[in-house]
């Protein structure tokens, strides 16, 4: 796998096609794209010239940074793929001075990121039509 990390979504547009795949026609969600997308990292792994996932970095303030819309497609889970984008974001989060990680895990996928070091905190809670989870790594 190789990986494209840019900034902002307009310059990696084969994240939008990926989340709109998995996110919006499988997962049923409305609200897919919003403004932070231009003001994130966004990163795609591509297998050949395939484009297989995607996930979005962007700072909170203080040191923390917000990872999130982690998606792979179908055919590419279950291979490992969702932890390289994790590996990559982190990367990217402590190359820009991150001292803590947090995103909003779905709660069918809090043991994926529960085994790369993440914690949950808080209650569960709607986003959408489905159930997440707070998590945080410190870094």
């Amino acid at each position: 796998m190789t990986e494209r990390m840019t900034y902002g979504i307009e310059g990696n547009p084969e994240a939008r096609v990926i989340r709109e795949e998995v996110f919006v026609e499988e997962q049923g969600f409305r609200e897919e794209f919003d403004e932070t997308d231009a003001r994130a990292w966004h990163v795609v792994l591509y297998d050949g010239g395939i484009a297989a996932a995607t996930g979005r970095l962007f700072s909170e303030g203080g040191g923390v940074y917000h990872v999130g819309r982690v998606a792979v497609r179908k055919a590419y889970r279950g291979y490992g793929v969702g932890a390289q984008v994790m590996r990559a974001l982190h990367r990217k989060a402590r190359a820009l001075g991150a001292r803590e990680l947090v995103l909003s895990a779905q709660v069918q996928a809090r043991g994926f990121y529960e085994k790369l070091g993440y914690a949950a905190v808080g209650e569960t809670y709607l986003d959408e039509h489905c159930p997440h989870v707070r998590m945080t790594l410190s870094l």
